[in-house]
């Protein structure tokens, strides 16, 4: 596993026939459908956006094949529905086959880099919406940080409620991300992890574009969970971030949030590929075991009102 050659293969592909992206992308199985189920993907976006850390290792994911390593062996493991990353990750996968019958979700604004100036003019340097239809993707993921202050995220909302639109009228799914957020005394963005604020940030998320028919939001969990999901009808993946505390509080934590009703699975990182000790197989075991048949609280339409 820690040949240095063990990507050339891979090199030589991208640079002989540019074409072979697209190729797989056509050929690949897709996924079986989402039916009653929670999903779990993984989350792999994070180096575009120059986040390169994971706890006290400021460069775990520096190292592209280690990271492909760890999202491969994820990928394989059972209950493990898809991906949510980069074009270029994407692009790995789908050539390595990894890709075979999973959901793909596609990273759209990394233009915030962490720790720029312009962190909260999220750009969207990644892929659109007619990008995600061509390669066959399920969706597309913004990452939408509200700060107050800055006049940098009015902009990164216009953009989202944009990007919205166009994977709405495709028929895709759009997957927000959203943190009310603020610069520290030293200038680095802090995103509010208070139950309030979150609610406050699914209340401008869950508005933004034309239509919410396709939106998906992506959140943190915090306390008051049962207060924060009642915030929202929108169907509700909980992400992952870095991870501070230990395992053991970190999966308990998702088992109670993923009971509650509009939870409609995981879309994990950092924590399932770069575990303490190094088992991503465990990890993402252990998260696969905490989904639930069906997204809790799901009741067949005719049961509406």
């Amino acid at each position: 596993m820690n040949d240095p050659r063990r990507y050339a293969a891979l090199t030589a592909k991208r640079w002989a026939n540019p074409g072979a992206v697209a190729q797989a992308a056509r050929s690949r199985r897709p996924h079986p459908g989402l039916g009653g189920g929670q999903i779990l993907l993984v989350a792999a976006d994070h180096p575009a956006r120059n986040a390169l850390a994971v706890g006290q290792r400021a460069t775990a994911m520096a190292d592209r094949r280690d990271l492909l390593d760890r999202l491969r062996e994820a990928l394989a493991r059972p209950g493990v529905d898809g991906v949510l990353g980069s074009p270029d990750i994407i692009d790995d996968l789908l050539l390595t086959g990894a890709l075979d019958g999973k959901l793909i979700f596609g990273s759209m604004n990394r233009g915030g880099l962490r720790g720029a100036s312009f962190e909260f003019e999220d750009r969207f340097t990644g892929y659109t919406a007619a990008a995600l239809k061509e390669l066959g993707a399920d969706g597309g993921k913004t990452l939408t940080r509200v700060s107050l202050e800055d006049p940098g995220a009015a902009r990164t909302l216009e953009w989202t409620a944009r990007a919205v639109a166009e994977l709405a009228a495709l028929g895709l799914r759009a997957m927000i991300e959203p943190f009310m957020s603020s610069r520290g005394p030293g200038g680095e963005v802090r995103n509010d992890l208070s139950p309030d604020a979150v609610i406050a940030s699914l209340a401008i998320a869950s508005a933004l574009g034309p239509t919410s028919a396709h939106t998906v939001l992506k959140i943190p969990v915090v306390e008051e969970m049962e207060r924060v999901m009642a915030a929202t009808t929108l169907p509700t993946v909980l992400l992952g971030g870095d991870p501070t505390a230990a395992p053991d509080q970190v999966y308990a934590s998702w088992e109670a949030a993923l009971r509650l009703p509009g939870v409609i699975g995981l879309t994990v990182g950092r924590t399932l590929l770069y575990p303490p000790d190094d088992n991503v197989a465990a990890a993402v075991d252990t998260a696969a075991s905490l989904l639930t048949a069906a997204p809790a609280g799901n009741t067949a339409a005719g049961d509406l009102p």
